[in-house]
């Protein structure tokens, strides 16, 4: 393209950074009066025409987090300590009390100072050892120059930054991109020139009909092969599509869907199940017990995750029909007619059945659904697709938020058989083809199995929960009968890493947008026609 056609096909936005690309992107947008997003647009047509060569780079950026900027304002908590032992020297916990550093900020400061060699602690008192406490730390220089690039970092900074990096939010790494704008020596040439576009950029109906408008005048040229940017048009998050895909797997099965609150009572997220009171599973290191008031509720949950007839806010739920307390309170303690159980052999608390958690599976629905069921509606088969909380450590496959798959059938002449027939025919139309089930043991099913699938970037199969059939413990008190009721529940999460050859469960809720928008949807692969 000779110079005049290349001229041609400048657009506005062009001609209007063209005398300032051999600057920064900030400089280009504040003297030609465009936004960052136009401007580099133009830059990426310039570069095109090869008048611009433009090189980006990620750099770390070390910058003040909300407790290091409040620092640098107010001194360390360390410095703060220090200020109070220059004139005590010696000083009791109990009257640090009185200071105004928090218990983390005292903790962190006391750690930071002995390890310095500054104080030493006997029979429950803080003693000044050095009186030369007025020198900065380095800690305090460093925070006093941030920002800094992480390139930059001399080997002691790096060191002073893990020692913060492992204190709250006292510094933070930021990730930044550094564009470098090059003019090429076409683009010399270019910008040694006077451009003043007359050109018309555009072909409307107005300018057709009328001659002047045009005739005579040039066209903007237009390069039909150049790059354009990409557009991406809204979907759903594919874990949502996942979720309509198993909600609609279970409806083609003829299962009817359970709702219910991620609230609830102990009862129906343990004691309904024959879960004892004093069951490992029901203590703080896997449930997550509800202890707050009333406002903090109101401004952690929406009213949809509210235990429905319990008071917003209460730290006990309401228990149900006392018919159904009292049968589950005989099974427990191995008193209920009809029963050949001795229980869980201990006393009943109504009033730790009364204790409101964040439901940890979601088989407190199927309770619910089997305590509501009537017997001349049998047979029945429910499923639910529901979000559950524990107290988790969170690693690669393990989360302390996820979704659970439930479901149950309640029907005389089921058995065994006819629950690994479900559960294998839910996976197959789900797309997977290596299952397997382990004999297990809950303590509301009997004979009761295990369900995994096979992770293939990981090479191990992955436990995705159990299965069984429900207890006359738990079929008697609240359907009045002892009928066998297949019951499952798994996490559908894990099904979903597995489908997508996701390698850590992490991944599923990051915001990665090139991830969200090269993920495919789910397929019926499978699901038979």
């Amino acid at each position: 393209m000779d110079m005049e056609k290349l001229i041609e096909s400048l657009s506005p936005n062009e001609i209007k950074i063209l005398p300032y690309i051999g600057e920064s992107i900030n400089e280009i947008c504040e003297k030609s009066g465009l936004d960052k997003v136009s401007a580099l647009r133009a830059l990426e047509y310039l570069k095109e025409k090869n008048i611009v060569e433009i090189s980006r780079e990620n750099k770390k950026i070390i910058e003040l987090g909300i407790n290091g900027a409040l620092y640098r304002k107010r001194q360390l908590p360390e410095r703060r300590l220090l200020n109070i032992l220059r004139e005590k020297r010696i000083i009791s916990f109990d009257n640090l009390k009185q200071s105004n550093l928090s218990d983390e900020e005292l903790k962190a400061s006391i750690g930071v100072l002995k390890r310095k060699d500054i104080i030493d602690l006997k029979n429950k008192k803080i003693i000044l050892k050095t009186g030369e406490i007025s020198k900065k730390f380095p800690e305090e220089i460093f925070l006093e120059s941030l920002p800094l690039s992480y390139e930059s970092l001399s080997e002691k900074q790096i060191e002073i930054l893990k020692s913060l990096g492992n204190r709250k939010d006292i510094i933070r790494i930021k990730e930044e991109k550094k564009i470098e704008i090059k003019v090429t020596e076409l683009g010399k040439k270019i910008t040694s020139l006077k451009i003043k576009s007359n050109l018309i950029e555009q072909v409307t109906p107005e300018l057709l009909k009328k001659d002047y408008l045009w005739k005579g005048k040039k066209f903007r040229r237009y390069n039909l092969t150049a790059k354009v940017p990409e557009i991406y048009g809204g979907k759903r998050h594919f874990v949502n599509q996942a979720i309509d895909y198993g909600r609609n797997v279970w409806t083609e099965m003829g299962f009817k869907e359970m709702t219910g609150d991620i609230i609830d009572s102990s009862f129906w997220i343990f004691d309904s199940l024959f879960t004892p009171q004093d069951h490992p599973g029901r203590e703080m290191q896997d449930t997550f017990f509800i202890n707050a008031s009333s406002k903090n509720l109101e401004k952690v949950f929406s009213k949809t995750y509210l235990v429905r007839g319990t008071p917003l806010g209460i730290k006990k739920g309401n228990l149900p029909d006392k018919n159904i307390v009292k049968a589950v309170k005989e099974s427990h303690e191995g008193k209920l007619k009809g029963l050949n159980s001795k229980g869980w052999g201990y006393e009943w608390s109504e009033e730790e059945a009364k204790k409101m958690a964040l439901r940890s599976h979601t088989t407190n629905l199927s309770a619910k659904t089997l305590a509501n069921l009537k017997i001349n509606e049998l047979p029945a088969k429910f499923f639910a697709i529901g979000k559950v909380l524990r107290n988790e450590t969170v690693d690669w496959s393990h989360g302390f938020e996820f979704y659970q798959t439930e479901g149950i059938v309640v029907d005389k002449n089921v058995n065994f058989r006819h629950l690994l027939g479900y559960l294998k025919q839910f996976y197959t139309k789900m797309g997977f083809e290596k299952i397997r089930f382990r004999p297990a043991y809950f303590p509301y099913t009997e004979p009761s199995v295990e369900i995994d699938v096979f992770h293939p970037g990981k090479k191990v199969w992955l436990e995705l929960g159990g299965a069984g059939i429900f207890r006359p413990e738990i079929t008697i008190p609240l359907l009045g009968e002892n009928i066998p009721v297949l019951a499952w529940g798994q996490g559908f999460d894990r099904i979903i890493t597995d489908y997508y050859k996701i390698k850590d469960l992490r991944e599923l809720y990051k915001n990665d947008l090139t991830q969200l928008r090269k993920m495919k949807a789910w397929i019926t692969k499978g699901t038979s026609k």
